[in-house]
């Protein structure tokens, strides 16, 4: 299967993706899918088999050139996919990526934000403006829903009901998460100025100042401004909030499937890397609960 070949057939897969998959996922794909396609224009022969040792010798050039384990993966991952559409449609026996490993990922902790410094942060005051109302209800939606970047950007204003928000999580899958008090507060401050920007017919909840849909890149860059303006002594990305969301709600309830639930995880272990809690909240629990925790000083003889 040539360079064009592949190309004609990943066409046909990104469609048929695109029909059920987010248009940040199918971005991905492309990316992943694309890389392939350039690997196999640059070889010798000009209808490579796509087979095991192809997918070896793209992956490991991919390596070599610095990529990370994660991306890695997520390059095998997307070829996998690939190849069991090419498995489904005839073009191919089997999935070789079934053959092929990638090098193990190290398991990177999230890192929340300290309750009391984010506190600090998230109540530090703005100058009220349009601007600054908007940004402050992006803060305390992200922290106080655990929701990702690709959630908040597409939320519509129906979105919103009363002390909910119906969110589209990963593979279309829908969930509704609570919005708290100061949340709600910070939307309605919004809300009451977003129309200076947004033309009548903009149903996106937050806006540029163009009246346009506000993309992930804006949100990072607003959210990295804010940590440098308001001291914050560290960098900030709405991922660490959804971090520290699901940290700090499972510190004080300890309900490991409702901040499943919350995150819209489909699987139980993925949210279960946040009930690894730093050791000085452990230990604080523990002298606290346990009965014989706290050894009384010897009388003296």
């Amino acid at each position: 299967m040539n360079d064009d070949a592949t190309r004609q057939h990943a066409e046909a897969f990104l469609a048929s993706l695109a029909r059920h998959a987010s248009e940040a996922t199918v971005a991905a794909y492309r990316q992943d899918i694309g890389a392939l396609c350039g690997f196999i224009e640059r070889q010798d022969d000009d209808a490579a088999a796509f087979d095991q040792h192809l997918l070896r010798a793209f992956l490991g050039e991919e390596r070599r050139r610095g990529l990370a384990p994660r991306s890695l993966a997520r390059r095998r991952a997307a070829l996998s996919r690939f190849a069991d559409y090419l498995v489904k449609q005839g073009v191919i026996a089997d999935n070789p990526l079934d053959l092929v490993r990638t090098p193990k990922q190290p398991q990177h902790l999230p890192r929340p934000v300290d309750v009391d410094t984010l506190a600090r942060f998230l109540d530090t005051p703005h100058d009220d403006s349009p601007l600054a109302r908007r940004d402050q209800a992006m803060l305390e939606l992200l922290y106080s829903s655990g929701l990702r970047l690709a959630e908040l950007a597409s939320l519509d204003l129906e979105a919103l009901q009363d002390h909910r928000v119906r969110v589209l999580g990963k593979g279309g899958k829908p969930r509704q998460v609570p919005v708290g008090r100061r949340a709600r507060q910070a939307l309605a401050a919004w809300l009451s100025v977003r129309s200076h920007w947004a033309p009548d017919a903009e149903k996106a909840l937050f806006v540029g100042q163009r009246g346009a849909r506000l993309g992930h890149r804006a949100i990072q860059k607003r959210l990295a401004l804010l940590a440098i303006e308001r001291g914050l002594p560290e960098h900030l990305h709405p991922h660490r909030l959804r971090h520290s969301f699901a940290s700090h709600l499972l510190e004080s309830s300890q309900d490991l499937r409702a901040v499943q639930e919350l995150l819209g995880h489909a699987n139980l272990s993925t949210t279960q890397v946040y009930t690894r809690l730093d050791w000085q909240h452990l230990a604080t629990s523990y002298d606290a609960a346990h009965p014989r925790a706290k050894r009384r000083p010897r009388s003296e003889p």
